[in-house]
């Protein structure tokens, strides 16, 4: 049996700011970071493409707790002790400066993850922190004041547990045995698949503005717009994702959508397109993208309306011009399957926020045991906000612990 201070499950984000933080304000605590793989950090290395999204310039609470569909409410204080600022300020007193990009996402200036995974790695080792690979939780045990954990390769003993793996079915079911209730987890953050003739010639066109409505249902966002080898994608359909997560995993990921690609009305559209049939009438409707939509995109809008290329404006009757505003403002795509967005996996689930005092991050279930990240039932768009969430809860679990120390 090895004694320790401080247990940490899970070597990734939450887990190493939680050790370093702990670390730091009490050189004096042996603290151990438990990691069933062989390598550290593996979500930070491969998230925003490889160049690590570490927060969002999103300053006030009241508005940064609006991109998490899950834990809105719950996150609210925790924001007013740990923000994106003070994020910002932590990364830059260990000698990494963030950037501020024009969407508001957050990285190195280096634009690379390995700068983070340095940073981290090297305050650890500066701090003490003992990083233990390879030892995959197998079982959790509350023995008196202390918890037991036992790995594939020995058995630790320590008077504080953090659980801070991410989503992992089997640390859940850890969890569920100890009395904790588990959120069913779904997929939070994915593309669409859709199998429709408008899309397949215009991989890679982006239409920078749109509103995208789930028919039968009140899900909507609006943004980018990206259509992909096989679908729809961008912050437009990845926010629909996250805030439908648990509504589409119902459906078993075969609903409609409904997309305005020019957020104007189909009155307003329809007298527009009226007065280029009068101003253009000689002029080919195909080569004469209105509303500033990129040209494939039209040019498919256009096909789709019963017009072909050498169509005139003042030749369509209609018919065709009614449709044409259809394609616009309400066109329906129908979406049959999801596929994972990049290498980024995020899910809607896990420990049931009510079990979580928020003040600390410890279970309510048990005392000395803490969760922080995705463990428990807090997700977000995407946009550096899952991290955000891990940074905030790691921190609220080291300031709990230093404080009883």
């Amino acid at each position: 049996m090895i004694e320790k201070d401080v247990i940490i499950v899970g070597g990734g984000a939450a887990g190493f700011f939680a050790a370093i933080n702990i670390a730091e304000q009490n050189p004096h605590l042996k603290v151990t970071i438990l990691e069933r793989g062989k390598e550290v950090l593996g979500k930070v290395k491969i998230s925003g493409g490889g160049r690590c999204n570490v927060t969002h310039a999103e300053f006030i609470p009241q508005e940064l707790v609006k991109y998490y569909p899950r834990g809105e409410k719950e996150l609210l204080g925790p924001f007013h002790q740990f923000m994106t600022g003070d994020t910002m300020g932590w990364f830059e007193e260990r000698g990494v400066t963030l950037k501020i990009e024009d969407d508001g996402r957050m990285f190195p200036e280096s634009d690379s993850s390995q700068t983070i995974i340095d940073c981290f790695l090297f305050e650890a080792n500066k701090h003490g922190v003992e990083i233990l690979k390879g030892h995959g939780v197998n079982a959790i045990a509350k023995k008196d004041d202390a918890w037991e954990v036992q790995t594939n390769q020995e058995c630790f003993v320590s008077n504080n547990l953090i659980i801070a793996t991410g989503s992992s079915l089997k640390i859940w079911k850890l969890l569920e045995g100890l009395g904790h209730t588990i959120a069913q987890p779904v997929p939070s953050l994915f593309t669409f698949n859709i199998n429709d003739k408008r899309l397949k010639a215009i991989p890679g066109v982006v239409a920078q503005n749109v509103e995208v409505r789930v028919l039968g249902t009140d899900l909507y966002s609006e943004g980018p717009l990206l259509v992909t080898h096989w679908g729809l994608s961008a912050p437009a359909i990845l926010k629909l994702s996250a805030f439908g997560a648990l509504e589409l995993a119902k459906r078993d990921y075969k609903f409609d959508v409904a997309i305005n690609f020019v957020k104007q009305s189909t009155a307003d559209v329809l007298e527009h397109l009226k007065q280029v049939k009068l101003d253009s009438a000689k002029k080919t409707v195909f080569k004469s993208p209105q509303f500033d939509l990129p040209k494939r995109l039209w040019q498919q809008f256009v096909l789709a309306s019963e017009m072909t290329d050498d169509s005139r404006w003042g030749d369509i009757n209609k018919l065709q011009l009614e449709t044409l505003v259809a394609q616009l403002t309400d066109t329906v795509f129908k979406v049959d399957g999801k596929s994972t967005f990049k290498e980024e996996f995020v899910t809607a689930g896990g420990v049931d926020l009510k079990e979580i005092n928020f003040k600390t991050f410890e279970s309510k279930r048990h005392k000395n045991l803490y969760l922080a990240g995705e463990v428990i039932n807090v997700d977000a768009v995407t946009g550096g906000f899952n991290f955000q969430n891990a940074w905030t809860g790691a921190y609220i679990v080291s300031k709990a612990i230093s404080n009883k120390t």
